[in-house]
């Protein structure tokens, strides 16, 4: 794409983004069916089935990007998105509307284990950037990607057997939290694709995953041209604007989730998605045959600690439960917003 004229390529890159967000729309609703039929969310092969479906745009950016060498995006990309789509929660708060903020709503205390896992696979990040790129399992896999990838497992595995038998009694008066993952049909309305054979369900997922797959290469390569004329450092263009267009299913299907009132699925989402996104560092590590969190860098460093701090705000907003909010917003998404902006400000000022 190097040849082509930058408005062609803002073009491609628009285009993209619009194919990203219809698509999300077909993955959130055909895996909400194949869910409702299969069960598949009660079973830990089901999560990471869903977990992946939901992170197919990340995927094509990691694979695109470290086939091309350009670590520093991929690992940005990876990295960054863990705030953009922390910040995704504010526009739900925005759409659940004025009386109450989510984390009143929430009602559970699940999205918190959720979000404790976020913090401990984002502290492995951190850690595996500080190895020797030397330090290797075969030459290629940091050994940093692969104990994420276990903590996660061994994480979703704990957060599962603790939603189906919990071990503490909580009471949350004037909560509206709404389904649980293994209800994942609304009461109120049926699942996407009724009058549809469960085939024709899993054919449409396949095409939406195709489109999603083309659509992130699409974004990473038009992208990292259009951030090289313009001088923009690849992290901060992976972490911001490449970051909000992979970003587009999540708030599509998080505002639906709220507007149903599944305001805990809503949020478990946001927080199960982010926390499986950096499983996507041992991929990238295969594909670019050599270990890629070395490479992430200070600007990575800060994002991540961005990541962390927002996560935490909204984990202790759903245990203190915040009444009242100013311009739709509860305390916990304000506070959020104000710490987005310094850390994204931050980034023209830490050294790179």
């Amino acid at each position: 794409m190097a040849g082509l004229g930058s408005p062609l390529l803002v073009l491609i890159f628009l285009a993209a983004s619009a194919a990203t967000w219809a698509a999300g729309v077909l993955l959130s609703k055909t895996t909400d069916a194949l869910d409702a039929r299969l069960g598949l969310g009660d079973e830990l092969g089901g999560l990471i089935l869903l977990a992946l479906a939901g992170s197919l745009p990340e995927l094509a950016i990691t694979i695109s990007a470290a086939a091309s060498g350009n670590l520093a995006l991929a690992a940005g990309n990876l990295i960054g998105g863990i705030a953009i789509q922390t910040m995704v929660l504010l526009l739900c708060d925005f759409a659940v509307g004025p009386s109450r903020p989510l984390t009143y709503l929430v009602g559970r205390l699940t999205p918190v284990l959720e979000g404790l896992l976020v913090i401990l696979v984002v502290a492995g990040v951190e850690m595996g950037a500080l190895l020797e790129p030397s330090t290797a399992i075969g030459g290629r896999v940091s050994p940093a990607s692969l104990g994420i990838v276990v903590i996660w497992v061994v994480g979703i595995y704990g957060i599962n057997r603790a939603a189906k038998d919990p071990r503490w009694s909580v009471s949350m008066p004037g909560s509206r939290p709404g389904r649980r993952r293994r209800e994942r049909r609304h009461p109120e309305q049926p699942h996407p694709y009724p009058g549809s054979s469960t085939r024709k369900v899993a054919t449409i997922f396949g095409l939406a995953c195709f489109v999603t797959l083309a659509a992130g290469v699409a974004l990473e390569e038009s992208g990292n041209v259009l951030a090289d004329r313009l001088g923009v450092n690849g992290v901060i263009f992976g972490a911001t604007i490449l970051a909000g267009a992979t970003a587009l299913p999540e708030i599509s299907s998080g505002i639906a989730a709220v507007r149903l009132g599944d305001h805990a699925l809503a949020m478990g989402d946001i927080f199960g998605g982010n926390a499986f996104q950096v499983c996507l560092f041992l991929v990238a590590d295969l594909v670019a045959g050599t270990p890629v969190l070395p490479s992430a860098g200070p600007l990575n460093a800060w994002l991540a600690a961005l990541g962390v701090a927002l996560t935490a705000v909204y984990g202790f907003g759903v245990i203190s439960r915040p009444l009242h909010t100013r311009l739709r917003l509860g305390p916990d998404s304000l506070l959020a917003l104000a710490l987005f902006g310094f850390g994204i400000a931050g980034l023209f000022y830490v050294p790179h």
